[in-house]
């Protein structure tokens, strides 16, 4: 049997997508658990905990990327070892590894080592981009690119959509034109619902 587990970062995003690949991979609709809202590092993911409980020993547990499971080396090496204690195999992207093999066990472990050093450097990226757009915000920043990073595009979009800021101001205060702030607004939304994005 196949148990299917998905994770969005936030309330906002979709996590059908996830869903639908795990169900392509034979996963049933009624067997995928998920967690809304809660990040890779946090501890505490009740979906997560329920999907562990309903596998059994000969399961294969489904993710469909390895940062949906943990964004740390630590916490993914505690998970796998609750799987390795249940006798279940563990299955991201349809690559399936068993943690109980040495060779399955240390795949893992260096993904995890991966998926850790990816969201440390995204973390990293996304506090500079804040940092500049508040920059940008106060009028310090000037002749921005027409092309913004995924951090940036975040930022703008969620400061678009409050609606607390005039079209002209967000493109004095970016130093994009007016078709370019659009268009990296539908980038943003894109992005956010594809989950490219990462949350700030």
């Amino acid at each position: 049997m196949k148990i299917g587990y998905a994770r969005v970062s936030t309330a906002a995003q979709d996590s059908s997508i996830q869903v639908d690949l795990l169900v392509k991979e034979g996963v049933d609709r009624d067997g995928v658990y998920v967690d809304h809202g809660i990040s890779g590092r946090q501890t505490r993911r009740p979906g997560l905990d329920n999907a562990i409980n309903a596998a059994r020993e000969g399961d294969v547990f489904c993710v469909t990327k390895l940062d949906r499971l943990s964004r740390s080396a630590g916490d993914l090496h505690e998970t796998v070892k609750r799987l390795a204690a249940k006798g279940v195999a563990l299955s991201i992207d349809g690559k399936i590894y068993d943690p109980t093999d040495p060779m399955g066990k240390m795949f893992i472990g260096v993904l995890g080592l991966m998926a850790e050093f990816e969201s440390d450097l995204i973390r990293s990226r996304t506090r500079d981009a804040v940092a500049a757009a508040a920059a940008a915000a106060a009028g310090k920043m000037k002749g921005r690119q027409h092309k913004l990073t995924p951090e940036e595009r975040a930022y703008l979009l969620q400061t678009y959509e409050t609606g607390q800021f005039k079209i002209e101001t967000l493109c004095r205060n970016t130093g994009l034109k007016r078709s370019a702030l659009y268009a990296n607004i539908e980038l943003a939304r894109t992005e956010r619902d594809t989950e490219r994005l990462p949350a700030l």
